[in-house]
């Protein structure tokens, strides 16, 4: 028996929320996020949010053999800037394409996405911003939201502090898809831009803010850019540039989402054994987020490209008679494209800078 109940001591009444979980808070939120998520809905989506899993009623009649891809992330700690400045917005799209531009990298056409967040306590303005950059994204890529979980944990994060996760399915016909295993010698490489550091090497990139005693809300790049737009923009979707690559029916052999491990990791990735790739760095120009970021310590040349996109988000290689029509079909999509390399009998590593 309890000290309490011995003593005859009234005890406390308590709630969940006296705990620091406030449920009505919880449905109030479902409730407002209702008509983001609605927005992204494809015609195989069965109801609504509220059930206990989400439901889509495949209907891949068209393809031969169909795949499902499957592919989860995050945002990593670039996270802590994008609450620091109050960017839940950009959050929600970066979960969304680091998920789905790693699913086009196969050729497949991404079908719904889930996500996961997680906070100390529900502050339904900022998550919800979040779940609207989710929504965002996904009605670019044609991929509907059709579930996912808010969990409300007290004391596991610091006040203002959430995080976030995202799963994602997609579909490919398996005679169509792109797994690098037909790159062949004499293949090309064309690189589409990046939108800055997407969501890859921010501990560096904090590091880096550190050291130099940047002030992102003031600084400006040198296209006239605020340094914190530039820093914290949104991680660019490819998935729109891939379908109309498939649209075209154009032949590709490899296609890379370049992450962590920059250009030479998620190259090399992709290589057949005994072929090897020649990136030319002078080929495309560095973007002002990162001659920004560099000026505030002395970071080596590879350690840049492994760590950092350095301006080139994703990469297609194909063979050379396609190389034309392949950069035209991008540029329609509102690719920025560049000629960046080519593929070649591996001697030495298996990628290799020049420029």
């Amino acid at each position: 028996m309890s000290d309490a109940a011995a003593s005859g001591t009234k005890k406390p009444s308590l709630t969940y929320a006296d705990a620091g979980v406030n449920i009505d808070a919880g449905n109030a939120f479902v409730g407002r996020i209702k008509e983001a998520v609605a927005s992204t809905t494809r015609p195989e989506v069965i109801g609504g949010l509220g059930g206990f899993g989400g439901l889509f009623a495949a209907n891949f009649k068209h393809m031969q053999e169909p795949v499902l891809v499957s592919s989860t992330d995050g945002v990593g700690t670039k996270l802590l800037l994008l609450q620091k400045h109050n960017r839940p917005h950009a959050a929600g799209i970066d979960a969304v394409a680091m998920c789905v531009n790693d699913i086009a990298a196969q050729a497949a056409e991404p079908l719904f996405f889930l996500d996961y967040l997680a906070t100390g306590k529900l502050e339904g303005e900022t998550l919800a911003g979040v779940v609207e950059g989710i929504a965002e994204a996904c009605r670019i890529c044609e991929c509907s939201l059709i579930g996912g979980e808010t969990a409300e944990m007290p004391g596991m994060y610091a006040p203002g502090h959430y995080d976030i996760g995202g799963f994602s399915v997609g579909v490919v016909d398996r005679p169509r898809i792109v797994d690098g295993s037909t790159i062949r010698d004499g293949d090309v490489m064309l690189g589409l831009a990046s939108n800055g550091a997407h969501s890859n090497g921010y501990s560096l990139v904090r590091k880096l803010i550190e050291t130099g005693k940047a002030d992102l809300e003031n600084d400006v790049l040198s296209d006239g850019t605020r340094a914190v737009d530039g820093v914290l923009a949104p991680t660019r979707l490819y998935v729109p540039a891939v379908k109309a690559m498939l649209a075209a029916n154009i032949e590709v052999h490899g296609y890379s989402h370049i992450t962590g491990g920059g250009m030479f990791d998620n190259i090399e990735r992709l290589l057949p054994d005994g072929l090897a790739a020649t990136v030319d760095i002078s080929s495309w120009p560095v973007p002002p987020v990162f001659e920004y970021l560099l000026s505030f310590a002395d970071v080596a040349r590879n350690e840049r490209y492994r760590t950092f996109n350095m301006g080139i988000g994703f990469a297609v290689i194909l063979s050379s008679s396609e190389a034309d029509k392949a950069e035209a079909v991008l540029k329609q999509a509102g690719e920025t494209v560049y000629r960046i390399g080519h593929i070649h009998k591996q001697t030495g590593d298996a990628v290799t800078l020049i420029g």
